[in-house]
């Protein structure tokens, strides 16, 4: 099978604050060897892109040491946290920007769609920009219109395709974007996680689209998001990034455990928790474990989990919930505190620090799980809300000596049999 895109030791770096070196002579040196097309000599002073450590160099490298090929009609999942440089590849390979240093090699039209806006002129209409981005991939009026019906049907914006896509809710923006880069002939599908910005009907569309490509039209697509089961669901194989750097390439179902595990774990080693939603009057500052033995239990086990909290205004009541994922990325259970009569010891004063406990028996099969925990006020309003701040392990002891099958799924109901 041939390749579509090989990329051979691709680094990019950024300079923080103004780009001079500070010397007349080595702002020189610099403009000469970019003249000739060789390496500028002082950014092997850079550091990795880790933004939780204060660096001692002004030369950040987003990307390091890239190397993958991906072959003709893969479709290619590239996963990490927020700044791992996800982004960053994809406009290197979209040659939106060019790498530091290394070579890329393309074989074929790309197509991408990066981010809301990306090659739309807002001053145009829907109708022109199709056409205007069919002209951008190198594509005849005619090769265009062959497919304009089809690309107007799948954004659902037909009746606003003649009005000026700066007035474009962002969710129309992002349905004619992705309409034009999937039915547009280009061999390379690029597609970032502005897919967000659609609604749930739509996402799974898309995915549906780019599955066809894939498969059936034999497109390479390449797809960054934060959903695990949409990239599971979509892609075969996966690129986990860290820090600039690719941390593991493989099966996407490995790759997603390793990341969700990865995650975990350097969160509760340095507390440094992922507050994702919020109004911050109160701030989770530990979670933990209390059942089992090493994080470990067994189906049924007693199993205990401790929220501590800082608080920073007065809330009149909280509501607490946690919710448990697989390694897999998906939410497996959840619980929610729903009566706030019962919150009364939870309405807390200023400056007041507290703690709440959920225990429960384990109902999960074997396998990693990973817990979230958050906090609501009486209001409904988010005021905390932390992901995969704790793992815990199922031991596979299957009761009365069965053998454990993932096509038994996740959960084990108890109940009651009779004849």
């Amino acid at each position: 099978m041939s390749i579509a895109i090989k990329a051979e030791n691709i680094g990019k770096a950024y300079q923080l604050g103004e780009f001079s070196t500070g010397t007349i002579s080595r702002d020189i040196e610099r403009w000469w060897a970019l003249l000739r097309g060789k390496e500028d000599p002082f950014l092997r002073l850079g550091e990795t892109n880790d933004r939780s450590t204060k660096g001692t160099s002004d030369i950040v490298w987003s990307l390091k040491d890239i190397n993958f090929e991906i072959n003709q009609g893969d479709a290619v999942g590239i996963i990490g946290r927020n700044g791992a440089g996800k982004s960053t590849l994809l406009k290197v390979l979209s040659r939106v920007t060019s790498p530091t240093i290394g070579n890329i090699k393309v074989k074929g039209r790309i197509a991408s769609l990066l981010e809301v806006g990306t090659g739309f002129h807002p001053e145009l209409t829907g109708r022109e920009n199709i056409y205007l981005n069919g002209a951008i991939l190198g594509m005849r009026k005619h090769e265009i219109t062959k497919h304009f019906d089809a690309i107007v049907d799948f954004s659902g914006v037909e009746r606003y395709i003649d009005t000026p896509v700066k007035r474009y809710s962002s969710g129309m923006y992002v349905r004619l974007a992705f309409a034009v880069a999937a039915h547009l002939e280009s061999e390379i599908l690029i597609v970032d996680e502005v897919l967000a910005v659609g609604d749930a009907e739509f996402q799974k569309k898309c995915l549906g689209k780019m599955g066809e490509v894939s498969k059936g039209e034999g497109r390479t697509v390449l797809f960054v998001s934060h959903n695990m089961g949409a990239v599971r669901s979509f892609c075969g194989k996966s690129i986990l990034l860290k820090k600039g750097i690719i941390e593991s390439i493989g099966e996407t179902s490995s790759i997603i455990k390793k990341y969700m595990y990865d995650e975990s774990s350097e969160q509760v080693k340095d507390k440094n928790y992922s507050h994702i939603a919020g109004n911050k009057s109160i701030l989770i500052n530990d979670i933990k474990i209390l059942g089992g033995y090493n994080k470990s239990v067994s189906i049924n086990d007693e199993f205990d989990i401790k929220i501590s909290f800082e608080v920073f205004n007065k809330e009149d009541a909280l509501e607490f919930f946690i919710l448990i994922y697989s390694d897999e990325g998906d939410v497996t259970m959840s619980s929610f505190q729903r009566d706030f009569t019962e919150l009364k010891s939870y309405s807390v004063s200023e400056y007041e620090n507290g703690s709440v406990r959920f225990k429960t028996k384990i109902p999960l099969l074997p396998g990693n799980y990973f817990v979230s925990a958050g906090a609501f006020n009486r209001t409904g309003d988010f005021v905390d809300w932390v992901e995969r701040a704790e793992s815990f392990t199922v031991d596979p002891n299957f009761s009365n000596g069965a053998a454990y099958d993932n096509r038994l799924g996740k959960v084990v109901l108890n109940g009651v049999w009779s004849s």
